[in-house]
């Protein structure tokens, strides 16, 4: 577009007898110029999170839970069959001792036989009591 058709003026002037035109804004205003710092959000809001996390802890609580219900029955179950066979062990467990016992005396009075006044199997202590030999005693296998 010509200067001449612009200022409504046909032909060529001088530019100093055409009128004066002032630029100004365009009707209804310039948009308005965009000067604060606008950080988009990006990702979910504070609350999303909150509650996802949330969520995620009782889920895995809730597992845990179900876990610890499942370790405790295993452990009862491993504790009633160590009931159970208890009495056979602790009979196998009596009977060596039986035979380690009569062992022992055996050993005892062959060892003792010259002794005069020694009984075989009576205790040196006076407490009146049976007590077992400590483990040991007839099991060397142990210590």
């Amino acid at each position: 577009m010509t200067e001449a058709m612009v200022r409504n003026k046909a032909g060529m002037a001088s530019v100093k007898d055409m009128p004066i035109l002032q630029d100004g804004p365009p009707p209804g205003g310039f948009a308005p110029i965009r000067y604060a710092r606008r950080i988009p959000t990006k990702g979910p809001s504070s609350i999303a999170i909150f509650l996802t996390t949330f969520g995620a802890f009782t889920w895995g609580m809730y597992q845990v839970g179900k876990g610890n219900k499942i370790r405790r029955a295993i452990k009862e179950e491993k504790f009633a069959a160590r009931r159970a066979i208890l009495p056979m062990l602790q009979a196998e467990e009596d009977e060596r001792f039986v035979k380690e016992w009569k062992k022992a005396l055996e050993e005892e009075a062959r060892i003792m036989k010259n002794v005069p006044g020694w009984k075989v199997g009576e205790s040196v202590y006076n407490s009146g009591r049976w007590m077992p030999p400590a483990t040991g005693e007839l099991r060397p296998d142990v210590w």
